[in-house]
């Protein structure tokens, strides 16, 4: 699945995929071989707990790899401030609830649902995206379908 992220966020991926190749996997190979020194690796505890990390960060270092190729980079630098877009804040209305609420659309990266930090990719902020101020849009939520107004772009 390709992520839609900003440059941004493909920067602090190849900074984490960085640390974790050449500082964190060295970390871990001196902890396997320290702990390999200590005996029988069959029962060797401190070993296999180092060899499940090792294998947990190659996973992660595979997924960031992952992750940078396959993403679809957007230019959250220029964009029409008449559209809701990545890093756009909004006041919104829940039709059916009649409650408004502040939201601000982001990354997937970024995205924090107690901040009201929505990802383009959800539900809510896959029919967001692009939209102006008096759009009615059409929410298909795995709970079922809602409505929500746009207020005001803020």
């Amino acid at each position: 699945m390709s992520h839609i992220l900003t440059e941004e966020n493909i920067q602090k991926l190849r900074e984490e995929l960085d640390y974790r190749m050449n500082v964190k996997r060295n970390e871990i190979a001196r902890e396997k071989l320290i702990a390999a020194e200590h005996g029988d690796r069959s029962e060797n505890a401190e070993y296999k707990e180092a060899c499940e990390r090792f294998n947990a960060n190659d996973d992660r270092i595979q997924q960031l790899m992952t992750i940078i190729s396959t993403a679809t980079v957007i230019d959250d630098k220029n964009t029409d401030k008449t559209k809701l877009g990545i890093n756009t804040k909004a006041r919104i209305k829940f039709i059916e609830d009649n409650e408004e609420d502040i939201i601000t659309l982001v990354t997937t990266m970024d995205a924090d649902v107690k901040k009201m930090h929505i990802s383009i990719e959800a539900d809510l902020g896959k029919a967001l995206y692009g939209k102006k101020v008096g759009d009615l849009v059409e929410v298909n939520a795995p709970s079922g379908k809602y409505f929500v107004e746009v207020l005001e772009i803020l």
